[in-house]
């Protein structure tokens, strides 16, 4: 007897079945890269470095035993998740000893804000002190978040932007006249203007500022700054405070966070009572496009304009890649989203992610001469199973980049399960650069969320299954209290790539696995010598500062990069010297070895998300004559924003060079 077949029916179940198959084909050889790669068995990549933990140094105030902060009554049980960050790490030259030697940190068992002499430096240049926001007005709903060094009235002298939960930011401007670096040193101003009223307490607004970016974003010549907030405005680390507290309004696309800001200068002054006036651009991103969760930011040049492009990596949701579209005076960006394959998962294309984003570095990770993007977000296995970014650009060059970006194309593809760079734990701050100096770059991680005595996971991913209509109050949330873990003892991530590309986690072969949870790394050279060195921030614990002992696997070129002082004449730093000048912010640098490899980099002004690196270029050559001249472009814009470009001849080492019209070496 023949039996009929339903063709409909068969088609149903064949369909279904085939896609299985094919997920199934994808997903199998993919979980073997679900374990992080560690060194070789004979520990040749860890050779390649040498690193000296060293404790560092605080002022009276700072250490405690408080690991929770206190928060209103009707959020109690979001008290850990609310005391989650903060913990921040600057490198810079403060003093203007043309050295890279002085720290700005964020403590949050005290919430202070401390500055101090990096450990492997003359540590008797000045005492550790903490900065003090008087006669501005604070209240216990506002703590310190972030410290970004810069020079923010274009005098010459190093000042610092000090980020609040519940505040405003505060910018401490280093004085004219000051002679010693302590906390007289510097006079606290507001970046937005706050209420004044006869209680004398704290009325203005109650920003969250998780991520800040200094670039010149309309290329008139003078750095704009980008604020990144995370929760709306909220109040709730005092029992009486007013401004209730939201969540997000969506685990994998929230849209009521605190958003995206940017102000540009108006004016400053400088002197024994220096002054800044920034305003607030209005409306500078595309509406829709910018009220994330915001956890990092971080600039860079993708088309040859010599205006940065912005990436703001966003919690909860979406990353957005802003393309630069300014003229000077008037801030403006356009965006750009990646485009998907056939194999690609949804958040596995720029700008489509439903992770939560919460670092971002721009640097070149196959030394091919373009600027990748390294983003942390959760990769906790056994709990949350997300995955990092290692954005590698595809564009064939600057101008194919501009075609694409102009056309609402972001030319980057994630490789990082490929390369060994998408599954190391709850990541944080992250950061690209050369340690040993052989042309290729390391990624280095912050990673950990809070420590403590029970596993929340199971509630954090039940909450995760929740309608998103409920997400958004406090109470549908579980217990995360003072007794709280998160991936509580997981170690920083130290990522060194091979001739092949692939990248070996070596913290634990090189002794960096305390199982402390950390946020934020400052970089910088510390000595003159090539070797850069790194500072962490800890969550609740010390800082540690991480001494480079070698980087001799190749040559490097150390650049730092000034323009004019707006006074017309250098002013004398705390260190008794000439000042340089103003870091010149945004300028590129491409030098292209003997051996053909085309090394390129940018001036950062304040990348990522509580750590920022020192003010100064610093590029691996890998293995150069250190006596052969080698051809180095440099591409600038001015103090009134025209445009520049140069190519001179350097010999590998640190040069400081002048920038005006043109480039001039300083002797």
């Amino acid at each position: 007897m023949k039996i009929p077949i339903n063709r409909s029916l068969l088609r149903k179940a064949v369909v279904p079945a085939v896609a299985l198959l094919l997920m199934g084909a994808f997903f199998i050889p993919a979980r073997s890269a679900l374990l992080p790669s560690h060194d070789t068995a004979d520990g040749r990549l860890a050779s390649r470095f040498d690193f000296t933990a060293m404790p560092i140094a605080m002022p009276e105030g700072v250490r405690s035993d408080r690991t929770i902060r206190h928060v209103r009554h009707p959020y109690k049980n979001l008290s850990a998740w609310i005391s989650s960050i903060g913990a921040s790490a600057a490198m810079n030259d403060i003093d203007g000893n043309r050295l890279s030697d002085d720290l700005c940190m964020v403590d949050v068992r005290a919430d202070k804000v401390y500055v101090t002499p990096t450990p492997d430096s003359n540590t008797s240049r000045y005492q550790p002190f903490i900065l003090d926001p008087a006669p501005l007005r604070m209240d216990e709903a506002a703590v310190p978040s972030g410290c970004v060094p810069s020079d923010f009235n274009a005098d010459g002298r190093t000042d610092m932007l000090v980020h609040f939960y519940g505040r405003t930011p505060i910018i401490y401007l280093q004085r004219g006249d000051a002679t010693k670096l302590d906390s007289k040193a510097f006079r606290p101003v507001d970046l937005v203007p706050v209420p004044t009223t006869a209680d004398g307490d704290y009325h203005g607004q109650r920003w969250v500022t998780a991520a800040v970016a200094i670039a010149d974003f309309d290329g008139n010549g003078t750095t704009d700054i980008f604020i990144g907030n995370y929760f709306p405005d909220m109040d709730v680390l005092k029992e009486d405070g007013r401004v209730p507290l939201w969540m997000t309004d969506s685990f994998s696309n929230a849209a009521n966070g605190g958003g995206n800001r940017v102000f540009t200068l108006d004016n400053a002054k400088s002197g024994s009572e220096p002054s800044v006036d920034y305003r607030e651009v209005s409306q500078p991103f595309p509406i829709g496009k910018s009220t994330g969760w915001v956890l990092a930011a971080a600039a860079t040049d993708l088309t040859g304009d010599q205006l940065p492009e912005l990436y703001v990596s966003n919690d909860f949701g979406k990353d957005r890649l802003f393309v630069n579209k300014s003229k000077p005076g008037d801030i403006r960006f356009g965006f750009a989203e990646g485009e998907r394959g056939l194999t690609d998962p949804k958040s596995y294309v720029m700008g489509h992610d439903s992770y939560k984003g919460m670092a971002a570095d721009f640097g070149d990770l196959n030394s091919d001469g373009m600027p990748d993007l390294f983003v942390s977000n959760i990769a906790a296995r056994y709990a949350l199973m997300e995955g990092h970014f290692a954005w590698y650009n595809t564009a064939k060059n600057t101008a194919d980049a501009a075609a694409k970006l102009a056309d609402g194309i972001a030319p980057f593809k994630n490789r990082a399960p490929d390369v060994g760079l998408a599954w190391e734990t709850w990541g944080w701050d992250a950061k690209i650069n050369d340690f040993d100096n052989d042309g290729r770059n390391e990624v280095i991680q912050a990673t950990g969320m809070i420590k403590g005595d029970t596993n929340r996971w199971p509630q954090i991913q039940e909450i995760g299954t929740i309608n998103d209509e409920l997400v958004k109050y406090p109470q549908a949330w579980p217990v995360i209290g003072d007794d709280a873990d998160l991936s509580g003892r997981d170690p920083m991530g130290f990522f060194s790539q091979d001739e092949d590309g692939k990248f070996a986690n070596l913290t634990h072969t090189l002794g960096m696995d305390a199982p402390i949870p950390s946020r934020g790394i400052a970089i910088g050279d510390t000595s003159g010598n090539g070797a850069l060195s790194f500072a962490v921030a800890r969550q609740w614990a010390d800082p540690v500062f991480y001494h480079n002992n070698r980087a001799k696997n190749g040559q490097y070129l150390g650049l730092k990069l000034h323009k004019p002082t707006n006074e017309g004449s250098p002013a004398t730093t705390v260190a008794g010297l000439p000042a340089l000048g103003v870091p010149a912010i945004d300028a590129q640098v491409e030098v292209r070895t003997p051996d053909g490899k085309l090394h390129t980099a940018r001036l950062d002004g304040g990348s990522g998300h509580t750590g920022k690196r020192a003010t100064e270029i610093h590029l691996g050559l890998g293995n150069v004559d250190p006596a052969t001249p080698l051809n180095v472009l440099l591409r600038w814009r001015d103090n009134k924003g025209a445009p520049h470009e140069q190519t001179i001849q350097l010999t590998p080492g640190w040069h400081t060079m002048n920038l005006t019209s043109n480039a001039q070496e300083v002797k």
